[in-house]
């Protein structure tokens, strides 16, 4: 056995090490700043959920709020609004699915499936632009007293169902849930 056959390390094998923790180093501090730029701002962040106080909302009355950049309606319902909502039938309604976001699958458009859920059936929260081309509908208006699209002539009904008019779809309900009695988070 020589003297050169040993596995001690010596100085190129530092070199070689050194050099590739150097490369690498140098790779994570170049694609970093890209990495980053992905990252939402903090001002999208704030807006990922809200929380509405509906305390002041009275029966019959509606509020709108904004969230992500979209006006957000929050309708709390008269007992005659859920019963005509209620008798609608599902063969009368030009887009019969829920489009709720809290239901796991798509399920019929009934008023208790694009409501606040049970016992709070009085409740609607949905995403207040016009399905056709992103108008805002005007609140308690229209052929069915719920929405009414001026631009194009959509109506929507007191569960913000399309009733008549271009738009295809249903107003979408977003995640929402009561944090409280009288609390809604938003996303």
């Amino acid at each position: 056995m020589s003297a050169h056959d040993t596995t001690e390390p010596n100085r190129r094998d530092f070199l070689y090490v050194a050099t590739g923790t150097a490369a690498v180093v140098g790779a994570a501090g170049v694609a970093w700043p890209f990495i980053d730029q992905m990252r939402p701002d903090a001002s999208t962040l704030a807006m990922a959920t809200i929380e509405v106080d509906v305390s002041a909302i009275e029966e019959g009355m509606s509020i709108t709020a904004k969230w992500r950049g979209k006006p957000i309606f929050i309708r709390n319902r008269t007992a005659q609004e859920i019963e005509e909502a209620r008798a609608t039938p599902l063969t009368d309604l030009k887009d019969p699915i829920a489009r709720n976001e809290n239901l796991l699958a798509d399920a019929p458009a009934t008023s208790a499936d694009r409501s606040g859920g049970e016992g709070r059936e009085n409740w609607i929260v949905m995403i207040g632009s016009c399905t056709h081309l992103g108008c805002v509908p005007l609140g308690q208006s229209g052929d069915f007293g719920g929405w009414f699209c001026p631009c194009h002539g959509s109506h929507y009904d007191t569960a913000g169902r399309i009733r008549s008019g271009p738009a295809p779809t249903n107003l979408p309900i977003p995640t929402f849930s009561f944090i409280s009695d009288t609390t809604i988070r938003i996303g």
